[in-house]
């Protein structure tokens, strides 16, 4: 079950940081802030820049409710009006984890509830060299439940695709109607994982899209991010990486269009439909400061940098290399640093965040 594509850092951070405000009966001094304090005092490393981890899980009963399908570290570029968006693959393998990177969150908070973030940023920072200065996370839910209060949103779908390998909801384990004898015989095959829809299913469906405008519902729109097997180019991660941004910009753009960021009734209502789904660790004091924030950045330009494996059809060089299924990762698919260390993701990353002529150099 993989959620890759969520909320923009802004406007999802502050969501949740309004329950706090509401139990305290603090919404009248809020109000004036944002109203008539136009000065923004958030806590961050770098002078010039505010990093926000972003956390996409699926929640509630789905398979491996807290693992972290969309790792997002949004740079807010305060000096050049500027949103880099940093998109990490779940499947780093990290070495004190023992485990990849989408797991951080869920053992940080199965250790201690509410270290899940602590946790992750704690990883984030070791992979891109950029300390994430707050958190959120939310889940499946959420998302949908986010785009269709805003009315949908309007997507550009670049190429028509097929994905036959749609997760359903709920229907991971379903046998559809084969003997555990059967399965067992079935997994062992070489060809398990890619015969999958053939044998269950039961598990999946069919998702289509086509090329040109399309008008999303929050389901549809949590499909096209999700999508992780459709056919051709489209089921790489730099695909998915750019979806990721359209849904990204689509969803800030409504949401600046409906004047969200500044009807404080709309942020309310937003905010009681969304309690369940986002948890942050954005402090009481600086929810409006997001508030402001946000509205400052609306018309931001917004760079997408992705880290990846690259391409080898197009020759598009990477900084991640898949190396062979091993007992040093635990006979899972990974991803790590084709140096051995995260020393040259880290400098790429400085650089695009820096505006400088950022290359790739080809794997020796």
């Amino acid at each position: 079950m993989r959620f890759r594509k969520l909320l923009i850092g802004i406007f999802l951070v502050f969501l949740l940081g309004l329950e706090v405000l509401i139990k305290a009966g603090n919404v009248t001094p809020f109000l004036f802030q944002i109203l008539f304090n136009k000065n923004i005092e958030l806590n961050h490393s770098n002078p010039d820049s505010i990093n926000i981890l972003l956390l996409g899980i699926g929640g509630g009963n789905h398979e491996g409710a807290k693992l972290s399908d969309t790792i997002i570290l949004a740079n807010v570029n305060l000096k050049n009006q500027k949103i880099n968006l940093i998109s990490l693959p779940r499947d780093i393998w990290i070495k004190e984890l023992n485990g990849k990177i989408n797991s951080a969150y869920q053992i940080g908070d199965d250790k201690k509830k509410g270290d899940g973030l602590v946790l992750a940023k704690s990883v984030v920072d070791k992979v891109t060299g950029q300390d994430p200065d707050y958190g959120a996370v939310i889940d499946f839910s959420g998302f949908v439940k986010a785009v269709d209060l805003m009315g949908g949103i309007d997507i550009n779908v670049d190429d028509t695709f097929d994905d036959y390998q749609y997760p359903i909801d709920g229907k991971e384990a379903d046998p559809c109607g084969h003997t555990s004898s059967e399965i067992s015989k079935f997994t062992a095959t070489d060809s398990a994982e890619a015969d999958l829809p053939g044998f269950f299913p039961c598990r999946y469906i069919h998702v289509h899209f086509i090329k040109g405008m399309t008008h999303m519902s929050g389901e549809t729109a949590l499909e096209y991010v999700r999508s992780r097997h459709a056919q051709g180019d489209e089921g790489t991660d730099f695909a998915r990486s750019k979806r990721q941004e359209k849904i990204i910009k689509a969803i800030f753009q409504k949401a600046v269009s409906l004047q969200i960021l500044t009807n404080p009734a709309k942020i309310f209502s937003l905010y009681s439909t969304l309690q369940s789904s986002v948890q942050t660790d954005v402090p009481q004091n600086q929810f409006d400061d997001f508030i402001k924030l946000a509205q400052k950045f609306g018309s931001a330009k917004i760079n997408s940098v992705v880290i990846d494996y690259g391409d080898p059809v197009t020759k598009r060089p990477g900084l991640l290399i898949n190396p062979p299924i091993q007992s040093k990762y635990n006979y899972e698919w990974v991803l790590v640093p084709r140096t051995g260390n995260f020393d040259e993701i880290s400098s790429y990353i400085t650089c695009e965040l820096t505006g400088g002529n950022c290359q790739i150099a080809p794997s020796p």
